[in-house]
């Protein structure tokens, strides 16, 4: 047996849920629905966000939170928006930083041949905005990583 590479939500665990709606719903973001537990959802081109209190996610996993102020900036993961263009990337940075969200470091080109930079949202989770010409983006959205 395997398990299916089905990758279908990413869960933050945040502060104030609220907050962090109106973030992502000022960066455009379709939100689905509120539950009354709690989480809330939105959709993205082939997978979930779901926003969901820090300490309460915590206690879902059974595992003992860390004080929101002792996480490190960097945390061992980034979560990436492939764009179809340098320009569309440009203008997302423009709607994050309208956003209010904190710019890490600017868009510019990469020795790997992209051009990409990062924000965070206002948890501290780093978000990488991306144009990769070797990651062709469909109508939906979604990039192909090409077999190399």
């Amino acid at each position: 047996m395997s398990i299916a590479p089905n990758f279908s939500i990413v869960t933050l665990g945040v502060a104030n849920v609220s907050r962090s709606a109106e973030f992502y719903r000022a960066l455009g973001w379709e939100q689905v629905r509120s539950e009354s537990d709690g989480i809330t959802w939105f959709r993205t081109s082939g997978t979930w966000l779901g926003l969901y209190g820090y300490d309460l996610l915590a206690q879902d996993a059974a595992v003992e939170p860390v004080a929101q102020s002792a996480l490190p900036a960097y945390r061992g993961i980034t979560l990436a928006i492939n764009l179809p263009t340098e320009a569309d990337v440009d203008a997302a940075f423009e709607v994050a930083a309208a956003a209010g969200a904190p710019i890490i470091k600017a868009a510019h080109r990469a020795e790997w041949g992209g051009y990409s930079g990062y924000f965070t949202d206002p948890d501290g989770n780093l978000w990488e905005l991306c144009f990769n010409p070797g990651f062709p983006i469909d109508a939906a959205g979604r990039i192909d990583i090409p077999k190399g």
